[in-house]
């Protein structure tokens, strides 16, 4: 139990520096909050993938995503962290995230399953700033997704970079976890990626912070 509290607070300061080096990043090279937002989403959620195999219980998670929670209120409204909060739409996206960590991990848990943790962490980190970025920067060729005659805040090649993306991303994990390619391995993959691409298109407000990942899961939970 001793070496796992150290691991808690080795990551919980490793956090912090991510932090840190992201805020001196936006104000020393000022750019958008929507870039310094998504680096911190990335780097962050890739390092939670190894948690499985570092922390036997929920109770060690629970614990940071409060803590992580507590930081992000304190300084919602503060100058701090203007790399995370400085963005000009409104978005529940960064409380949502350590919630979604923790569900998928206390599912993965119960379930005794590393990998219903494992695959949407990667797609959440990979795919969805992969998304983010390319639908923002990107507007040649490109242009907002119409849902029953309704324009949504999301672009074709955004939401087209995270169907591929998710689609190879959970293929090759597929392949290391069962440890053979096949048909199944192919529908599968191709599942989560629809699945996960069609819960960030209808998400709003940061909400597929959650909804992403809980599909996955949905989908591995029922088909895997």
């Amino acid at each position: 139990m001793g070496n796992i509290v150290v691991l808690s607070f080795v990551y919980l300061i490793g956090i912090g520096l991510l932090l840190i080096f992201n805020e001196l990043v936006y104000r020393r090279l000022n750019p958008t909050g929507e870039i310094t937002r998504k680096f911190a989403h990335f780097t962050s959620v890739l390092a939670t993938v190894p948690f499985p195999y570092i922390f036997p219980s929920h109770w060690y998670i629970l614990v940071l995503a409060l803590l992580f929670a507590v930081v992000l209120f304190v300084t919602r409204n503060g100058k701090q962290l203007k790399s995370i909060h400085g963005v000009t739409r409104k978005s529940i996206g960064s409380y949502l995230l350590p919630l979604s960590i923790y569900i998928t991990f206390l599912i993965s848990n119960v379930s005794d399953n590393k990998f219903i943790y494992i695959l949407p962490m990667l797609i959440l980190a990979i795919s969805d700033p992969m998304a983010a970025i390319l639908g923002i920067n990107l507007k040649a060729y490109n242009g907002r997704i119409k849902w029953f005659g309704r324009k949504l805040n999301k672009t074709w090649l955004g939401s087209g970079a995270f169907l591929v993306s998710s689609f190879v991303i959970s293929l090759i994990a597929l392949y290391f976890h069962r440890g053979i390619f096949d048909l199944k391995a192919f529908w599968l993959a191709l599942t989560i990626g629809l699945v996960s691409t069609l819960a960030e298109l209808i998400s709003w407000r940061g909400s597929d912070n959650l909804s992403i990942p809980l599909s996955v899961v949905a989908v591995l939970v029922l088909f895997l």
